[in-house]
């Protein structure tokens, strides 16, 4: 990265804004950027922009296309007169940061911040890749000299050093729960605990469906029996069942004990497959309809914001029961054909009755190839008596195909990527 490209924020604050054809919108007052959980470089998400009418509003920087000395220009003269509201995973560089305490890692050096270099990478983010920090002095000697630093060099800045655990769960309410367990395996065990005790069942289950195995066994082992059995519950079933069945046998069987009847029997269910296999990957909750039912309920259906996508892509068309192990499994339709289709047709009508299904004892081979040959990204488990036990999503099946570490391999890397980029 090209030196010139390095703008220090605090020489931003002032500077005159102007869009594409010379408009001028405002001026610069501060950055805004999102301080993460562990040391990685905050990227920076756009400007706060004082107009003439003093309101201050937001602007991303994908809508900034120039930085020179003396003015900022805008790819469009189109923005958002929303007044700027910051959120709590948002973070103020000249409001907030500059200031700061900070320990220079190298000679464990107290510190603060004096300013602040961002940087735009080669995917168009923009993140602080330095600092200048000036050493504290105590009592009547002379200022510290000012230092340019990695933001590497320096600890005290990220969310952990800086938010209690009230502030973490604030900041995790706004994150995708793959970035919650990426961003809790970051932090020291005790608070972790803290923020564990403090999510709700349901929203803790969703991100330990995303933490690597080790992570969700070190955390599972923190809460009490009747919690975990709680959050187990909560999980997909057969995510439940990919945790119970890398715990002891006693200690699975005391779990699933503790679990509702209705919650466990699938997971006990999906537990007699080899988990690698379509039984042992599938989960027993698709969309499933009967042959009666309107282009409308299903559509209706598939509309539920907690479907995962892969599972919203089709419906199951089946006899009673409706409940897996189903009746007479008749075939499914596609959310694209379903999307062509009156709402008052039936869905037997527009029924993939040739797609080939899977066997419960398909190898993760199998399905792989499966999923490559028909384009598909969840397909029907079915057994010899022609009942639909489940469906594979392509997720389970990336998530299988990969190592086991993967996700402790792509927290680790993803940040070193965007900050050498």
């Amino acid at each position: 990265m090209a030196s010139s490209d390095r703008v220090f924020v605090a020489r931003l604050v002032g500077l005159s804004v102007f869009g594409p054809d010379g408009e001028r919108i405002g001026r610069v007052r501060d950055a805004v950027v999102t301080v993460r959980v562990d040391a990685s470089p905050p990227r920076v998400l756009g400007l706060v922009v004082e107009m003439v009418t003093r309101r201050r509003i937001f602007v991303p920087m994908l809508r900034v296309t120039s930085i020179d000395p003396s003015a900022v220009t805008l790819a469009t003269g189109s923005v958002s007169l929303r007044g700027f509201a910051q959120r709590p995973n948002e973070t103020l560089v000249v409001g907030q940061l500059l200031d700061a305490p900070v320990t220079i890692v190298e000679g464990d050096v107290a510190a603060v911040v004096v300013d602040a270099a961002i940087e735009p990478t080669r995917s168009r983010d923009w993140v602080i890749s330095r600092l200048a920090v000036r050493a504290r002095r105590h009592g009547f000697t002379r200022r510290g000299h000012v230092r340019e630093l990695p933001w590497s060099a320096v600890t005290g800045l990220s969310l952990t050093d800086r938010q209690g655990t009230a502030g973490l769960l604030a900041v995790f309410e706004t994150m995708r729960a793959a970035d919650v367990a990426a961003a809790l395996s970051e932090l020291p065990a005790k608070r972790q605990h803290e923020v564990v005790d403090s999510l709700d069942d349901e929203r803790l289950a969703d991100v330990f469906e995303e933490m690597s195995d080790a992570d969700q066994r070190a955390l599972l082992a923190h809460l009490d029996s009747e919690r975990a059995a709680d959050v187990l519950e909560a999980m997909s079933p057969d995510d439940a069942a990919d945790l119970l069945g890398d715990l002891p046998t006693a200690e699975s069987e005391a779990l699933l004990a503790l679990m509702q009847p209705g919650e466990s029997a699938p997971v006990r269910r999906l537990m007699t497959y080899s988990s690698n296999t379509a039984g042992g990957l599938m989960t027993p909750e698709p969309v499933i309809l009967r042959p009666d039912a309107t282009v409308a309920e299903a559509l209706a259906r598939i509309r539920n914001p907690d479907l995962p996508v892969a599972l919203a892509s089709m419906v199951f068309v089946c006899r009673p029961p409706a409940e897996t192990p189903t009746g007479r499994y008749l075939g499914c339709a596609h959310v694209q054909r379903l999307l062509r289709e009156a709402p008052y047709e039936l869905v037997a009508g527009v029924v993939d009755s040739e797609l080939a299904r899977l066997s419960p004892d398909a190898t993760l081979g199998e399905i792989a190839r499966y999923f490559a040959a028909y384009n598909l990204v969840a397909g029907p488990v079915v057994d010899d008596e022609d009942h639909l036990l489940g469906a594979v999503t392509v997720d389970d099946v990336l998530d299988h195909l990969l190592p086991p570490d993967w996700r402790d391999r792509f927290t680790d890397e993803a940040p070193t990527e965007a900050a050498d980029a």
